[in-house]
């Protein structure tokens, strides 16, 4: 591999799922593992295996399933921790274990109780355990940036020894600056035995809003691993975002002496947009290459630059990350041959969705839409492919409302296959129809966030609805889409108790941190 190629460790399904609200499930982890391979991505960090028997099974499942990318599983320094990531891991085709404990003071002293010689014997025995197990193996120093620096060397001096391939230097809680950063990373290149022969990593947080800055600089210094995300979703403020480092070396090549990545650029967008289906949570519309307003332009100035050469206010297209300008699509009267045609343009193979009850949706949406657009057909797929088992069924629902009447909602349901209806007042019409699913369902959850999303411009354009509901300490996140923003909320609320009703039934998932 090139010198100047830069792995994209992604980390989305693990530490960005730790971020509050972005938790998912099996199902959910699984396809956008699938995406993150046709991304490009070197690595998936899958999970923390040791965690709960959930992240156990995604990691498990992923490195079965998942071709392409390394597939690495997290482990801290202790015995059970590595072993239960290397059985989760053993059946890949291409794996990596990932193992980490704290170097510095107020982490040694304050948290692991240990002094830095004890810190450092751990570190040897984790790794020899991992290398032991795969040929593989990532270090972590978590919170390196507050950590002493000859103390690093020896550290990860142990680590090389141990087996270690690559050295990752977290800025854990997101304290350095891009310029000591990159010092830190020149210095622990000079001064590291042997780190010709290891990759040195970079895990970024945004607690400052740096965690680009501070990974690109380090990149400069001679990192060439990069962990990420998509979206820079994690904890408290986020990871590094992957989009926003793939297209800073894309688009600044030759600032960065002719490093770049591996990612297909193009699916920037689709992997995006899938992951804020599945957690619910959209990019702020001014978010870097991803937000909706990365490529509007509104000033007077702006657009007549755009118009007349779109360099002078565009140093990237749209097109470059897979944002096309929006384009009709399909109607009412185009058939199953066109529909699957245009799905496979999207990269949506037929033969692995529900084609039947794809078309049967996008028909109901030609029908009620006067034009049908790429998004739309990415919703519809997308909505599809995250359903859970279906325990509850919304069948229909009718709701009256407006300023001379109190809202009521009427609501016709199926649980695990008996027909249930009935009518419920509310404060507004939303509030009517989850009230009436709560009298069907019999559920005691609690709504703790309610969102609402176009999916396209216009006036018939479809609402994108996400929900987050919580019971007995249990939070999930619910999706639904459809014209009918009443619909979509029914929708979205119902999918939310699905999974809340298949937790029940097999445990939830905890989380033990990271770095």
């Amino acid at each position: 591999m090139s010198d100047k190629r830069v792995l994209i460790f992604d980390t989305t399904l693990r530490d960005g799922e730790q971020a509050p609200g972005c938790s998912m499930n099996l199902e959910e982890k699984l396809v956008l593992a699938r995406q993150l391979a046709k991304l490009g991505v070197d690595v998936i960090e899958a999970g923390f295996p040791i965690a709960s028997d959930g992240d156990f099974e995604a990691v498990r499942l992923i490195a079965q399933e998942v071709r392409g990318p390394i597939i690495c599983g997290l482990a801290r320094s202790s015995t059970g921790d590595i072993d239960r990531a290397w059985e989760a891991l053993r059946d890949g085709e291409r794996t990596r274990i990932h193992t980490f404990i704290a170097t510095s003071e107020i982490h040694m002293r304050d948290k692991l109780k240990m002094g830095p010689e004890r810190v450092l014997e751990e570190v040897g025995r984790a790794v020899e355990r991992a290398r032991g197990y795969c040929e593989d193996v990532e270090f972590s120093a978590e919170d390196a940036t507050r950590s002493d620096w000859d103390y690093l060397v020896r550290v990860y001096k142990r680590a090389i020894e141990a087996g270690a391939t690559t050295l990752n230097v977290p800025d854990t809680v997101g304290y350095t600056m891009p310029q000591e950063f990159a010092e830190l990373i020149r210095y622990l290149r000079q001064h590291v035995s042997s780190s010709d022969d290891v990759r040195f990593s970079v895990h970024c947080h945004d607690d400052l809003g740096l965690s680009v800055a501070n990974s690109l600089a380090a990149i400069r210094s001679g990192a060439r691993q990069v962990e990420c995300t998509v979206n820079g979703i994690g904890e408290r403020a986020g990871n590094t975002s992957m989009e926003e480092v793939a297209m800073a070396l894309k688009t600044r090549c030759e600032y960065f002496d002719g490093c770049d990545t591996g990612i297909v650029t193009k699916e920037i967008y689709s992997s995006s947009r899938l992951l804020s289906q599945i957690i619910g949570i959209t990019v702020p519309p001014n978010k870097a290459v991803v937000g909706d307003n990365a490529f509007a332009h509104e000033a007077g100035i702006h657009q007549h630059g755009v118009l007349s050469n779109r360099l002078t206010y565009e140093i990237m297209t749209p097109e470059s990350v897979g944002r096309g300008a929006t384009e009709l699509v399909l109607g009412k009267h185009s058939g199953r041959h066109a529909l699957a045609e245009r799905l496979r343009e999207l990269g949506f193979d037929p033969e692995k969705i529900d084609f039947e009850a794809i078309f049967k949706r996008f028909k109901e949406l030609a029908d009620a839409k006067k034009t049908v657009y790429n998004e739309d057909i990415e919703a519809l797929v997308t909505d599809q492919l995250l359903r859970v088992g279906e325990h509850y069924k919304l069948d229909n629902i009718s709701v009256v409302c407006g300023t001379f009447v109190t809202p009521t909602a009427t609501v016709e349901m199926s649980v695990d296959g008996e027909a249930r209806k009935t009518a419920k007042l509310g404060d507004g019409p939303v509030d009517a129809v989850y009230k009436a699913i709560t009298e069907i369902t019999q559920t005691k959850s609690r709504l703790l966030r309610y969102h609402v999303n176009a999916i396209t411009s216009g006036m018939d354009a479809q609402g994108e609805v996400a929900v987050t509901l919580e019971e007995d300490g249990v939070r999930v996140i619910g999706q639904g889409a459809d014209t009918d923003i009443l619909v979509a909320s029914a929708r979205a609320y119902i999918h939310a108790l699905n999974k809340l009703y298949q937790r029940r039934s097999t445990g939830t998932l905890t989380s033990l941190g990271g770095i």
